[in-house]
């Protein structure tokens, strides 16, 4: 039995992780540490922007001074093909992302290389879902891009992204914790990476997806309260396996101690009803996988993927009902897309960003739950501890 227990510790730590690094660039801050400060007091940027509704009337947006945000490398903005060239919106989401990666990265020197050599840390990177009527589609090539912007190397062939919009961050952190734990198919123990870079970026700030939205009366405007802000930003955790941060005489901000996902059938875009089965399937097996099963109630702060449709409050309501038995009674909810707007696939790196910050600063007596959930039925959520 001594035995058994053991190697079930081992195993569940092969599925935790350290956070060794945040940044993150918002309407309300341009680092992790500016956004954090900006979303504890109730700092908030939503303005008018240049973008009318069906009604004729300034949308309100929660967007980054672009003249606050660094320049498109030289390389990007005057490419050798002609057809190489980024449109609007990639050009906007690589200088969105770019310091929130130099920043996560900057405790740690390998990755400082310059091309073309080739670091052992793979990236893996939350982007936005398609949408029909997206004028400037962002994919896989962002992975490159933001090589470019960076000047910084990633390991290729364990790099990936993820086009699940607000559930990205989950997916991201879920095959994270494999790579680092020697979990991934690709790859054997012996060749398991000695850190991860997980990331988030999007803008919703595209002509075509804030015309189809408005028109399916999702944004908030004059005429319409259930609805949300649209925002953008760009977010980054450098994470490495447990120990880690003390092998190389750091403290680690927080831990990553669990994830679990799930799938919506009835997502926004579903002809089914919807009864919250995916966000508490996905609670449910974050805390079976983080805790044994055992219904420890221990989460005393949860950052939420709210962002002012009504949709997603009944989800949350559903799910922490299903697993009340993990919450305290004194129980915190933030939701700081309040301040700065739906960030899109860089939401939910956003608040573990947030989260993490928080334990670290002693401003959380317990667990804290990270939870996102994607327009077309994507669910994820993430436990953290000091």
């Amino acid at each position: 039995m001594a035995a058994k227990g053991s190697e079930e510790i081992r195993e569940a730590r092969r599925r935790e992780a350290e956070i060794l690094g945040i940044g993150m660039v918002t309407a309300v801050g341009l680092s992790a540490r500016q956004t954090a400060a900006s979303v504890r007091t109730g700092i908030g940027r939503l303005e008018e922007s240049y973008v009318t509704d069906r009604y004729g009337e300034m949308l309100v947006m929660g967007l980054v001074d672009a003249g606050e945000l660094p320049p498109l490398s030289e390389e990007l903005a005057d490419p050798d093909d002609p057809g190489q060239e980024l449109s609007p919106r990639q050009e906007r989401v690589a200088r969105l992302a770019g310091p929130a990666l130099l920043e996560a990265i900057a405790c740690h020197v390998d990755l400082h290389v310059p091309a073309p050599v080739r670091a052992s840390v793979p990236l893996l990177l939350a982007l936005p879902e398609a949408h029909p009527e997206t004028r400037q589609a962002i994919g896989p090539e962002m992975l490159e891009i933001l090589e470019t912007q960076t000047e910084r190397r990633f390991e290729p062939e364990l790099s990936r992204t993820y086009a699940q919009g607000r559930a990205g961050a989950f997916a991201a952190l879920d095959d994270a914790l494999d790579l680092l734990g020697g979990r991934d198919r690709r790859v054997d123990r012996l060749r398991a990476p000695p850190l991860v870079v997980v990331g988030g970026v999007d803008s919703y700030l595209d002509l075509g997806l804030l015309y189809a939205l408005d028109g399916e009366g999702r944004l908030r405007t004059g005429e319409v309260t259930d609805g949300f802000v649209p925002g953008e930003g760009a977010a980054f955790l450098l994470l490495g396996p447990p120990g880690s941060a003390a092998r190389t005489g750091r403290r680690a901000i927080a831990r990553i101690t669990g994830v679990g996902r799930a799938h919506e059938a009835g997502h926004i875009y579903s002809s089914e009803p919807n009864r919250g089965d995916g966000l508490a399937t996905a609670f449910s097996t974050l805390f079976e996988r983080a805790g044994g099963g055992a219904p420890i109630r221990n989460v005393a702060r949860v950052y939420a993927g709210l962002n002012g449709e009504s949709y997603w409050a009944k989800e949350w309501g559903v799910a922490q009902i299903r697993c009340a038995g993990r919450f305290r009674e004194r129980l915190h909810v933030r939701h700081p897309a309040d301040c700065f707007g739906d960030a899109g696939a860089a939401l939910g790196l956003i608040m573990l960003g947030l989260a993490a910050l928080d334990l670290s600063r002693g401003r959380i007596d317990g667990d804290c739950l990270v939870w996102g959930g994607a327009d077309r039925g994507e669910r994820g959520a993430a436990l953290l501890a000091r």
